[in-house]
């Protein structure tokens, strides 16, 4: 293994090698964000004259694409450094590896959103509860200038899918914001922020207890790009989601099952997804000796501190169990990133084409039901079957799992686990994996940019696609340490323990039922 020949002594040093070319890489795109970003039509920001030349020419709106494929190639490139930084033996302490991560974060604070418009949907229903309506039964269309306000026609109609948590936090936003969605988007961004706070605390933790570096895993699951673009850039509350599932299970671990329990609860007040995690808090709280009896009452502890959880936050926001119902929404999307639903598609295609059947609707339906058993079943196998494994690596595995064989994938599904796999270590075909995904997730990301081009819309997707392509390739070829990473090498030997202590901390997680 190769050996970094010294570490930074300074902070100064830190920064100046790997936060200045992120955040570099996050001022580009921020300026990019003012051409493609997404703009509500009510934003006094198109009156800005800077804006206007973006969006309102052609050369503009190239220009700004431009921007946001170097910011993201700037900024993959930034955190390939600082990994082959720290595989090669460059040690850095959690607190510089947060430094680096606020250098990387702090342009897009005041960036408008990227990569989706999600928030403009929080901020509609937030005004829709406000005005007394039920978000489980009736769409942001019955708001008065929802299109206005950036809505995403898609969701118009569609009911919310949230839980009564993040009910709560669409309303106070909308009444903090009034009648300003730009202002909204930004208040958003703090909360997701929140979640990405709760990732850079609790994953060292997690790492560490399973004998991982946990500034590399830090480096994997939270300074990643994908972060960077769809839970800083979008704003999307799955970070919130994902940051308190994270700190559930570290808290579960460190031996506070009931606080673990707590927090996983509040995560599916956030996203009811999250409660996935639920039965593998109960097996933390049990301990990784637990008998049947035992693992059956943690079990019931776990549900009983999630009903509570939801009860009271159910009362507080006025609200039932109409979440229920409403996780079918985000299923209205068809996606060719979700393999169940792309074999749909494509068996339902043929099933047309020989006159079998006169729409895919039926296909794609019976393939998303087998996807969704699969990933239960997994799901079940591995919380009845823990042994000779991590339970939170037994919990990364089910989140997964539910999203590789569920009906809809989006990029920053891969954030539901991917946190989880960095703290529990990574093999070297793992990590490379994880490398690669994140480069293809960031050219989906960056070809799907943006939102104002309908100039362009002939030409945009296939040029968006080829010249993402190569620009990421050029990233990941660039030099001898990407190389290296990508296609292996000395130092791309994996995350894994290295060492005596920490062989006996990751043995101390792995479940191994009654002595």
């Amino acid at each position: 293994m190769t050996t970094a020949s010294s570490t930074p002594d300074s902070l100064r040093q830190v920064l100046l090698r790997h936060g200045v070319p992120g955040f570099i890489g996050s001022a580009i795109l921020t300026l990019g964000a003012l051409g493609v970003g997404w703009l509500p039509l009510s934003s006094g920001m198109l009156n800005w004259s800077y804006v206007e030349l973006l969006r309102g020419t052609t050369a503009g709106t190239i220009l700004s694409r431009v921007l946001i494929f170097v910011g993201v190639a700037l900024l993959l490139q930034a955190w390939l450094v600082l990994g082959y930084d720290l595989l090669s033996g460059l040690r850095l302490t959690t607190s510089r590896m947060w430094a680096v991560l606020i250098a990387w974060t702090f342009p897009l604070l005041v960036s408008p959103p990227l990569f989706s418009r999600d928030v403009y949907s929080y901020f509609a229903q937030g005004k829709l509860i406000d005005a007394g309506f039920d978000p489980y039964s009736t769409g942001v269309s019955v708001i008065p200038g929802w299109f206005q306000d950036g809505v995403d026609p898609m969701w118009a109609e569609t009911p919310t899918p949230y839980g009564p948590l993040f009910l709560l936090v669409e309303r106070g936003v909308a009444n903090f914001s009034q009648n300003q969605p730009t202002l909204s988007a930004l208040v958003f961004r703090l909360v997701a922020l929140l979640g990405v706070a709760l990732m850079a605390v609790y994953v060292p933790r997690l790492a560490f207890m399973h004998g991982i570096d946990p500034a590399r895993a830090l480096w994997i699951g939270v300074l990643n790009p994908l972060v960077l673009m769809h839970f800083v850039a979008a704003a999307h509350n799955d970070a919130l989601m994902v940051g308190l599932v994270v700190a559930g299970l570290a808290l579960a671990a460190e031996g506070r099952g009931m606080l673990g329990a707590a927090a996983v609860g509040l995560a599916g007040t956030v996203k009811p997804i999250a409660l996935l995690a639920m039965p593998f808090i109960g097996l933390l709280w049990a301990g990784v000796r637990a008998n049947w009896p035992k693992r059956i009452g943690y079990w019931a502890a776990t549900v009983g501190v999630t009903v509570v959880v939801f009860a009271i936050l159910s009362l507080i926001a006025g609200v039932g169990l109409g979440w229920i119902n409403a996780l079918t929404t985000p299923g209205e999307v068809r996606t060719w990133l979700s393999p169940m639903t792309a074999i749909g598609m494509l068996v339902g295609g043929l099933l047309q084409i020989s006159g079998l059947a006169t729409s895919n609707d039926g296909a794609v339906l019976g393939f998303r039901v087998i996807g969704v058993v699969a990933a239960l079943a997994i799901t079940t196998w591995l919380c009845v079957r823990p042994q000779g494994r991590s339970i939170v690596r037994g919990a990364a595995i089910a989140l997964l799992a539910i999203v590789a064989l569920g009906p809809v994938v989006q990029p920053w599904y891969l954030l539901w686990s991917l946190p989880l796999f960095a703290a529990t270590g990574l093999s070297r075909n793992e990590l490379r994996i994880v490398i690669l995904m994140t480069a293809g997730f960031a050219i989906h990301g960056i070809a799907e940019s943006s939102s104002t081009s309908d100039n362009l819309l002939e030409f945009s997707d296939g040029i968006s696609i080829i010249a993402a392509f190569i620009l990421i390739g050029l990233v990941l070829l660039a030099s001898p340490r990407e190389r290296q990473l990508v296609f292996g090498g000395p130092v791309s030997h994996g995350m894994l323990p290295v060492d005596d202590p920490s062989r006996a901390r990751a043995k101390q997680m792995v479940f191994v039922g009654a002595a």
